[in-house]
């Protein structure tokens, strides 16, 4: 039982790391044209970026996504078959992210064509760099009488 809900809990983790990459690529490309500063934070779009790189290594590399693997173990040991969850929110989310007929080429092509996406979108409207803690401009004191 435990297990079952530790396999939903990692699926909605699953699918909130979907959700960033995919929804802070539609408010990068809302943002640009806008110059809304808060798309070029550094913080945000190198961790955007890393999030699909790494999705689109796995594709190259043939490795499997560890959420899915950690899921499916779970599943495992709640004795529960990989389509099913715990809870009804649990199922939504499996059945959001995972598409059973679908042949695996289509979801390897979308992933890198994301990254390539990204990418883009990182030379178009490059984020903005860390700032450094330099000089300070000094502030003037003002003189008692």
């Amino acid at each position: 039982m435990w297990y079952g809900y530790a396999a939903d809990a990692l699926v909605a983790i699953h699918l909130a790391y979907v959700g960033y990459v995919v929804l802070g690529q539609v408010a990068i490309i809302v943002a640009a044209p806008m110059k809304w500063q808060w798309a070029r934070n550094p913080w945000f779009r190198f961790s955007h970026l890393a999030a699909i790189v790494y999705v689109a290594y796995e594709e190259f590399a043939g490795l499997r996504c560890p959420l899915t693997v950690w899921e499916e173990k779970l599943r495992a040991l709640g004795g529960q078959p990989m389509a099913s969850g715990e809870t009804f929110m649990g199922r939504m989310f499996h059945d959001l992210l995972f598409y059973p007929d679908t042949p695996h080429i289509v979801f390897a092509v979308g992933h890198v064509a994301f990254a390539v996406l990204v990418l883009q979108a990182c030379i178009m409207y490059p984020p903005r760099w860390f700032r450094t803690g330099g000089k300070k401009a000094a502030v003037p004191v003002p003189m008692s009488a």
